[in-house]
């Protein structure tokens, strides 16, 4: 399974770095892409060796991730984004967004009917049922609130990606007690 993740100046670096970790720990094909080779996060921690997102064939992956962050302003107007965000919902494809990414989505109309979570404060009507908590998994969408639940994100895309025992694995390995 192959996972594609979408980050630009200003992505939160918790809704990103910690579901990374977690995807590799599962051994799930992560590319991480943007318009550069070195994005720089909203706490100023930069991600390095990163692909070229006009260079990559986003069709080839199973599951796109947008974490939130300050760089949602960048997501909501780069009509590439847009096209990707709009192959994956179309084609029944996993895709997960985290904090402000969500609104994206939101705003290209695919949250229309769905049960979705965002950061509370730029929820918006977007034709579908917000729901106050940290986690909100809708058939092929998986939606979280802000980084206060960046690791549940990255547990719920394992899961929907490989399987609850291929969570389970990863849980034991990091010593996670239920």
């Amino acid at each position: 399974m192959k996972a594609l993740a979408i980050i630009f100046d200003g992505f939160e670096e918790c809704e990103a770095v910690s579901p990374f970790a977690l995807l590799r720990r599962a051994n799930i094909e992560l590319t991480i892409t943007s318009d550069k080779n070195t994005v720089v996060g909203s706490h100023n921690i930069s991600l390095t060796n990163i692909c070229n997102i006009n260079e990559i064939d986003y069709k080839e992956y199973d599951c796109l991730i947008i974490p939130g962050g300050a760089h949602y302003k960048t997501l909501k107007s780069n009509t590439l984004v847009h096209k990707i965000i709009k192959y994956f919902m179309d084609n029944n494809k996993i895709v997960s967004a985290i904090c402000a990414a969500p609104t994206i989505i939101g705003m290209l109309g695919y949250l229309k009917d769905r049960n979705y979570t965002c950061f509370t404060a730029m929820n918006d009507d977007f034709g579908g049922n917000y729901i106050e908590t940290g986690v909100v998994v809708d058939g092929n969408l998986i939606t979280a609130r802000s980084v206060a639940y960046a690791i549940d994100f990255g547990y719920a895309i394992i899961e929907k990606m490989m399987g609850l025992e291929k969570l389970n694995e990863v849980l034991e390995k990091i010593y996670y007690e239920k």
